[in-house]
């Protein structure tokens, strides 16, 4: 299937602009708001990225706005620096909230629902220990049985409630549930937990509280405070559904509506934060920004751009049903934006010398185009001398038939410059070549060719007399299979040994000195890349972003 074949078909099962655009043509809505509700415990991955495209790309195109809430109702796991690397990645994609919130503004009001609840018999005080509420529950196929606490007075769950805000009882002493059904067909709708007790510091309210709102309480409740008129969630959340609306309803408050919509699984990487978060602690990656982690800032740091990741986005659409995107699709994305704005620069990996013997100026100035495909990046002057580098792997003593490049008595044209002929080879002791010695043809210069010859081998260099060292970091898929969660034992031991290499000894053209983090840069016949943040100014470190082509498809990898 063509790629454009593939983005027709998926953009047509966008069912949730069919959905927003409906109920705005039914006037059930003046505007819509939509709500992206992070938890602050991790860095976002390319999952949310998805998330991130759909609920504030529904509020561009119909209007509207999105809110920005975090679901900061778990203390245990949350921190600033994970909220602060969320709006980041946000900014960074190109989007802008209209108000940023937290599930915490709302933990009094939440209170004074829970309040509400049990003074209407719907929510009950439970002893119990987290064991018996699952054995109670029952099964999928066997109902479940309430215990004696669902039958305390509106008087005697009030008072047990207010001491439990009040700290009088110890984690997991006791809990506040709803009273449903426990002979639902839904597991979820079973008298789900609305409230349990955490003695742990909030990053945000501090110590206030030592009771926390469950997501199914705050979640719902949260939307309608805020007015969301299209709450948006991943399929596993359809069961949840079911508590949503009874909670609002039995509250009366504004009627939030829930959608779901599928994931889309990468291949060759996990996007669970648990995951994520092992690979981190266990020293597997260096940090969450890591280039081969699946997080938004590990792309950025990886040199993706925000375009790409939304083209990406946008390429896999909105569907019911959960499937598994190749990695490919995303590399593809990020190819087709680059070729569109990366600098050119010559850089050589693994260097052998050249000299050319008929050349007798000290050296002379040559011109660069910075990037073909966007003629308003101007052009650069590079230095040209007698004593070049080039590719190891561009030169080949015994070349077999229809080698282009450099051979014995066989001619290339050196990118920019002049068409050169190897003449002779210089080895070592052990056999390892050490030096080309070649001529130029002086009529052959880039630009000015007047020599009549054609060769079919253009070369990329760098001046031996003017250059800088640099390290490159190259980076391929992090995991050797396709689906490491799925696969047998720990999902570690998929982790691919080959997903960084460290190459030292590459040399550059000065150009590269001048390098910012924010510029994307094409190195001749390599690949794209970019300048790493953390790179020290004595030896600038360069990460791969993607090969110029697909060679992990081509390796039967």
């Amino acid at each position: 299937m063509s790629v454009d074949k593939h983005v027709e078909e998926e953009k047509s099962l966008n069912f949730l602009e069919e959905i927003v655009e409906n109920d705005l043509s039914a006037g059930k809505y003046q505007s819509i708001m939509t709500r992206f509700p992070p938890e602050p415990n991790g860095y976002l991955h390319i999952g949310h990225a998805s998330s991130i495209c759909l609920n504030f790309g529904l509020t561009q195109k119909f209007g509207g706005g999105t809110n920005l809430r975090f679901d900061d109702t778990n203390p245990v796991t949350e921190d600033t620096e994970y909220v602060e690397s969320i709006k980041e990645d946000i900014k960074w994609l190109g989007f802008e909230w209209k108000n940023e919130l937290y599930a915490s503004d709302y933990f009094e009001t939440l209170y004074e629902f829970a309040i509400k609840l049990i003074n209407n018999s719907l929510a009950y005080v439970d002893d119990s220990t987290s064991e018996e509420i699952a054995q109670q529950k029952g099964t999928p196929t066997q109902p479940g049985h309430r215990n004696q606490y669902a039958e305390r007075s509106v008087e005697e769950n009030l008072q047990l409630f207010a001491d439990m805000r009040a700290g009088k009882y110890k984690d997991g002493e006791k809990v506040l549930r709803a009273k449903i059904d426990m002979e639902s067909s839904n597991m979820l709708m079973r008298d789900p937990i609305l409230y349990r007790i955490k003695h742990a510091h909030h990053h945000r309210t501090g110590d206030t509280w030592c009771i926390y709102p469950m997501y199914d309480f705050a979640h719902g409740q949260s939307d309608s405070i805020e007015h969301i008129t299209h709450s948006i969630c991943t399929m596993e959340f359809v069961p949840h559904r079911e508590v949503y609306d009874w909670l609002i309803e039995k509250l009366g408050i504004f009627p939030s509506k829930q959608y779901e919509f599928a994931r889309r699984n990468l291949s060759h990487t996990v996007t669970s934060k648990r995951k994520l978060l092992q690979l981190v602690n266990e020293k597997y990656v260096s940090g969450w920004d890591d280039p081969r982690m699946p997080t938004i800032a590990g792309y950025r740091r990886r040199g993706y751009t925000p375009e790409s990741i939304r083209d990406f986005c946008d390429r896999i659409g909105v569907g019911k049903r959960d499937n598994m995107v190749d990695l490919g699709l995303l590399e593809f994305c990020a190819r087709e934006h680059l070729n569109k704005i990366a600098l050119r620069r010559m850089v050589v990996f693994d260097p052998v010398k050249v000299v050319i013997t008929n050349y007798d100026k000290d050296s002379e100035l040559l011109v660069a185009e910075n990037n073909p495909e966007d003629t308003g990046t101007g052009n650069r002057e590079i230095t040209f001398s007698n004593e070049l580098y080039i590719e190891r792997e561009d030169f080949m003593e015994n070349p077999p038939k229809k080698y282009f490049r450099l051979a014995p008595g066989q001619k290339v044209r050196l990118k920019y410059a002049y068409i050169i002929q190897c003449d002779e080879v210089v080895k070592d002791e052990a056999g390892n070549v050490t030096q080309l010695n070649c001529t130029y043809i002086p009529e052959s210069k880039s630009g000015a060719d007047t020599s009549g010859i054609h060769v079919k081998g253009t070369l990329h260099w760098v001046n031996a007399k003017d250059h800088i060292a640099i390290q490159i970091h190259e980076y391929d898929r992090l995991f050797t299979v396709e689906n490491p969660a799925n696969e047998e034992g720990e999902f570690q031991s998929y982790i691919n040994p080959n997903s960084l290499t460290i190459l030292n000894g590459a040399l550059a053209e000065p150009a590269l000195k001048e390098a910012l983090v924010t510029e994307r840069f094409q190195f001749l016949r390599k690949g794209y890349f970019v300048l790493d943040k953390e790179s020290p100014k004595d030896l600038l470190v360069f990460n791969r972003t993607v090969g110029l082509k697909d060679s992990w498809a081509k390796a039967g990898k």
